[in-house]
């Protein structure tokens, strides 16, 4: 069992690591993005046209078919063999392309009729939309590769290979940080053609990369089989089928969801919708590094534990993964919530972002920091599920999470204006991962939650104690220290450093488990 969870925590600080630069360079990105297109419709054209592939990205190349597929493998391997798989892989394959590609193409016809209709009046009006209309095409076959390149990381984790998939998604990052450098030395004073350039960089990176991840299908043996005959694999289908159907129509319902809040959000003033995208830009990013990396290892750990009806394992790796999960995630939420002010001065103040941006987005943040401890054990709990092949449930209580979202968003909105929202959707994922742990306990999985709260004890007084010390020390930083780039700096590298240190000393001094679990997983190489 120790032997198992340092597995697991080693496959998911890989993993994290990956997710990390990504990230990174990801934060590096739109900060350039901000300095190149501006703040008006250029930056508005781009936005809107690359959120389509990205949203069926959500929908079809994460998530829902990703969990269903993961299960299914290492059914089939246990049970059939490795060559039984590659045979069901390529009916997933071949299906999934088909369905992509008639998206693709009814996608790219209705923004060009669209378009089309456009009147000169309309045209002036909304111009940033037709230039996302006209842009659409050029990105739109994104959705293609960057579906399967999701399947492919899917396929690949289920043979417990996660670093070099998660490496994969640096690429799309590299390439536009390096148009948009080209942009700023030679293309300023032509952003629209420029937007184009970026679409077909966006391509490019798509094509490279899934065909990098193909590459490591093929040396793991995973790469499906070009036979005809399996085409005519029905079971498959059905499986993914069941499977997948409450997933993607959750993750569409959340996508509904993402839809109704900017859209109050654009009800409430010109700061909220900004103020909503950068804090999110904020809080996502220790939920992309850190919860979707242990996730994943979850997910293929716990399928293969209920494969065996290993119960024991399998309770222990969801504990495990909710006790790290707060143990990274309290104090990066603590931190985050009492520096959010000089945080978002250092990386969006500047140009068109003025100081009451810096306070829309700060007021923000406020409530959507607390969240992220919320938000990111919502990626151990869902695995419980998907792990055992039950999506439905999952999905059932999304959308009555979703429901309580509108709701609470039209009560919270206007006393809170854009705080209130987020507040709204820290709530409603509240709600939800309460509900799937008590589910869960209901159908016998009697989840030991008494390790996980004592540990939140502990994280809770050690994140207090790191956030008293690194507050009361930053306003001395900040009166003597060198003037670098930005005013915020140093002071918050500083004290960053001096709250990890606080909070590392105090969790070992309140003896939490995970200190002793994250040094045996560096200091043990077998």
């Amino acid at each position: 069992m120790l032997d198992s969870r340092r597995k697991i925590l080693k496959s998911s600080f890989g993993v994290a690591v990956a997710t990390l630069l990504s990230r990174i360079l990801g934060l590096a990105r739109v900060m350039l993005e901000a300095r190149v297109l501006g703040g008006g419709i250029f930056a508005s054209a781009w936005g809107l046209a690359f959120m389509v592939p990205n949203l069926f990205r959500r929908i079809l190349g994460e998530g829902a078919l990703g969990s269903a597929l993961i299960p299914i493998i290492s059914g089939v391997e246990a049970e059939e063999g490795e060559q039984k798989v590659r045979y069901n892989l390529t009916v997933v394959f071949a299906v999934l392309s088909i369905i992509l590609l008639a998206i693709v193409l009814v996608v790219t016809i209705l923004s060009w009729i669209i378009s089309g209709c456009f009147s000169a009046e309309i045209s002036s009006k909304y111009e940033h939309v037709k230039l996302a209309l006209k842009l659409l095409p050029i990105v739109m076959p994104y959705a293609f590769f960057i579906c399967l390149i999701g399947v492919c990381g899917s396929i690949l984790n289920a043979k417990r290979v996660f670093f070099l998939p998660a490496l994969g998604a640096l690429l799309l990052n590299v390439m536009l940080i390096g148009m948009l450098l080209y942009g700023y030395r030679f293309m300023l004073n032509n952003r629209e053609e420029l937007l184009n350039y970026l679409g077909v960089t966006v391509l490019v990176a798509g094509a490279v990369h899934l065909a990098l991840m193909l590459l490591l299908l093929w040396k793991h043996g995973r790469m499906p089989l070009c036979q005809l005959a399996a085409l005519k694999n029905s079971k498959m289908l059905h499986s993914i089928w069941q499977l997948t159907l409450p997933g993607v129509l959750g993750a569409s319902a959340t996508q509904v969801s993402f839809l109704v809040d900017r859209s109050l959000a654009a009800w409430l003033g010109p700061e909220a919708v900004p103020a909503l995208n950068y804090t999110e830009r904020l809080v996502y990013l220790p939920i992309g590094v850190f919860a979707l990396a242990l996730g994943s290892v979850l997910l293929a750990d716990m399928s293969k534990a209920a494969a065996r009806g290993d119960r024991e394992e399998f309770l222990d790796d969801l504990v495990l993964g909710l006790r790290h999960v707060y143990f990274v995630c309290v104090p990066l939420a603590a931190y985050m919530i009492f520096f959010r002010t000089e945080i978002i001065t250092l990386l969006f103040a500047g140009g068109n972002f003025k100081l009451e941006n810096v306070q829309a987005t700060a007021w923000a943040t406020l409530f959507y920091a607390l969240g992220i401890p919320v938000f990111c054990a919502q990626k151990v709990i869902i695995p419980a599920f998907h792990s055992r092949k039950e999506m439905k449930t999952p999905l059932k209580v999304a959308l009555w999470a979703i429901g309580l979202n509108v709701v609470l968003n039209l009560i919270l909105m206007w006393p809170l204006k854009q705080g209130g929202l987020a507040l709204a959707t820290v709530l409603s994922a509240s709600f939800n991962n309460l509900t799937l742990i008590y589910i869960l306990r209901k159908q016998g999985f009697m989840v030991n939650l008494r390790p996980v709260m004592l540990s939140l004890l502990k994280i809770l007084l050690a994140a207090a104690a790191a956030t008293l010390v690194a507050r009361f020390l930053y306003g001395g930083i900040a009166d003597w220290h060198l003037m670098l780039w930005k005013a915020e700096l140093v002071p918050l590298l500083s004290t960053a450093a001096i709250f990890a240190v606080v909070y590392s000393v105090c969790a070992g001094m309140l003896r939490c488990p995970e200190i002793g679990e994250n040094l045996n997983m560096f200091l043990r190489r077998k």
